[in-house]
């Protein structure tokens, strides 16, 4: 595998060109390897010999989620012998895929993680403290660790959750940078609070957010990233993107206008509905190419996710594409009395009304066969007042008002995080044909 680590610096055309010979490289590999792009090529008269520029690729079919489900071992380009590591998606679009990885491919996800944490600030004299799991199967948990590893960080992998044992290990360890989801951050200052810490004077100065929306795609802070910058403006927060499906990460440089792509470990296309790709600051859902992967290398895979592509230099120094936040999931779009909503808008609405202690949002198909909305929300106060204000808020924000319904916060704590789920979840779709 090559890697450039100075990519980013280099031109667009000299990034263009990096990436076109590592195309070639990957439809050379995919050939030769993979049962299932072999059978796709046979099956589609794909003359690989003919994709020569990034241009190209819109001649070669897009692989879905779908497939990957379906056809999880014909994924596989390597001997069963020679797997290192076995890891799953989240299953949040669909049940969880295997992916397996070799040791050049631990290599690689160690590289890729140790340019994310440069991107971000670290530096080898920091102290990571990783507020994430390691283990039930997580990619991202083990990519972090050997990721600070390679840039040669001390680290203590404290896990997720559990505030005191976070804040008992800040103290001990001088923790300068965590990985953490913001949501927990509010956590963290809340027990500081009752506990007489004072946060913004701790070794703690950056935080490398993943899991849930820190700014909106114009690289402000959402309503989440608000609160927790005004409380502790003395942590900087930085968005980083990824899956495993990618195997790579977006990181947001000090700029945060947006995660630089890792031009050596992937290419990334964003398409509309018809598969056709969208202009610059237009929504496309991002689909991926991977470079270097040795296991289960992807070719136009479509992950869902919908984002804005930005070209233009960054003020940085590097000229490498970013991609804004994540706007929603393709498979998450709801149609609601006409209006097209994803969940990210409606978590940050809710994020800013006071007394929400905490929520879910459920969409299903109603009896019109359309669908429907239902946020259950974890609050003390709950009178009709409150009810008209939270739906007066969604017109104004939306236009349209969802069904809501009072739970003790208790309940949406559980409700949240389901016994299989490795992450906080806040979005339930019930409906029954999507």
């Amino acid at each position: 595998m090559i890697k450039d680590i100075n990519l980013h610096y280099q031109d667009a055309s000299v990034i263009k060109r990096f990436q076109e010979e590592r195309l070639k490289e990957t439809l050379a590999y995919l050939a030769q390897h993979s049962t299932y792009y072999k059978r796709m090529f046979a099956e589609h008269n794909i003359d690989i010999e003919a994709i020569n520029t990034l241009e190209d690729l819109c001649k070669i079919p897009t692989t879905s989620k779908q497939d990957l489900q379906k056809y999880n071992q014909d994924f596989l380009c390597v001997s069963p012998t020679d797997v290192i590591d076995y890891v799953t998606t989240s299953g949040t679009l669909g049940e969880p895929v295997t992916f397996a990885l070799t040791e050049n491919d631990l290599q690689r996800l160690a590289y890729n993680e140790a340019c994310s944490f440069t991107m971000a600030g670290c530096k080898k004299e920091d102290v990571m403290q990783l507020m994430t799991t390691i283990d039930r199967r997580f990619m991202a948990g083990l990519a972090y660790f050997m990721g600070a590893r390679e840039l040669g960080c001390g680290i203590v992998r404290v896990g997720n959750g559990i505030p005191e044992l976070q804040w008992d290990t800040v103290n001990r360890v001088k923790s300068t940078v965590c990985m953490v989801v913001p949501s927990f951050l509010t956590k963290m200052i809340e027990f500081a609070e009752k506990n007489n810490i004072d946060y913004n004077k701790s070794n703690l100065k950056r935080a490398i957010c993943i899991g849930e929306a820190l700014r909106t795609p114009n690289g402000e802070l959402t309503t989440l990233g608000k609160k927790i910058n005004e409380k502790w403006p003395s942590l900087e927060l930085y968005s980083t993107y990824a899956s495993t499906e990618m195997q790579t990460s977006f990181t947001e440089c000090e700029e945060h206008l947006g995660g630089h792509i890792p031009s050596d470990l992937i290419i990334v296309e964003l398409l509309d509905d018809n598969n056709n790709p969208v202009k610059d600051g237009e929504p496309g859902e991002v689909t991926i190419t991977t470079i270097g992967v040795e296991a289960m290398p992807l070719l136009r895979f479509k992950t869902g996710d919908i984002c804005i592509r930005m070209s233009e230099p960054c003020k940085c120094g590097r000229n490498s594409a970013r991609l804004s936040s994540v706007i929603g999931r393709k498979g998450q779009m709801i149609k609601f009395k006409g209006t097209t909503i994803y969940p990210p808008i409606l978590f940050d609405i809710l994020d800013n009304i006071p007394d929400v202690d905490n929520y879910i949002v459920e969409v299903f198909t109603n009896s019109l066969g359309t669908d429907q909305i239902q946020i259950r929300i974890g609050s003390n106060n709950h009178t009709e007042t409150f009810i008209k204000q939270i739906k007066d808020i969604f017109r104004s924000k939306v236009r349209v008002a969802p069904d809501i319904k009072f739970e003790s916060a208790e309940l949406i704590s559980r409700l949240q995080m389901p016994p299989m789920s490795r992450k906080v979840v806040k979005f339930f779709d019930l409906r029954s044909n999507v």
